[in-house]
């Protein structure tokens, strides 16, 4: 039986958020733990709309905070589907932050997590292929076996050092 496929695009998921003083530390900045869960939960959908399926978190790597999201930013959560294995998805989630006031954007955290999907008995599952069709999907897709093999390097090391 032949895998089924989909494009980055049917997958892709956007979550905007206005950051209130309750978001933010004492610098007046948004929490790093805040960001990490409305980033989780757009990877979670989605994974879950890629793979048609109930997917759970099972990493996250290259969580990279370049930019500061300060009170009274709007914030957009954007994921999609980058590359897939055969139960599992890499996902892609960026945050832009906005000043509204002028308008001005920019990137302020990166991240890949990875998903697996579950059947109806909480086992991993077949996902459907993923098909990237603009310049930079296509570019994360190259570039996934190379950051699948690091995941897998830090999973073995963690099980030697047991």
């Amino acid at each position: 039986m032949e895998r089924e496929s989909r494009r980055a695009s049917e997958s892709r998921s956007i979550m905007t958020q206005l950051i209130f003083p309750s978001d933010t530390n004492y610098h007046g900045t948004m929490f790093g733990g805040k960001v990490m869960e409305y980033m989780d939960k757009i990877a979670a959908i989605t994974s879950m709309r890629h793979a048609r399926k109930p997917a759970v978190t099972v990493s996250t790597d290259s969580l990279d905070f370049v930019a500061p999201i300060r009170v009274g930013d709007v914030i957009e959560v954007e994921a999609y589907v980058t590359w897939t294995r055969k139960s599992s998805m890499e996902v892609y989630v960026k945050v832009v932050a906005e000043n509204v006031y002028t308008g001005e954007k920019t990137t302020a955290v990166t991240a890949f997590f990875s998903f697996v999907a579950l059947d109806e008995n909480g086992r991993p599952t077949l996902v459907p292929i993923v098909i990237p069709e603009s310049e930079e999907e296509k570019a994360l897709h190259a570039s996934a076996p190379g950051r699948y093999e690091q995941r897998m390097a830090r999973k073995q090391e963690r099980e030697d050092a047991r």
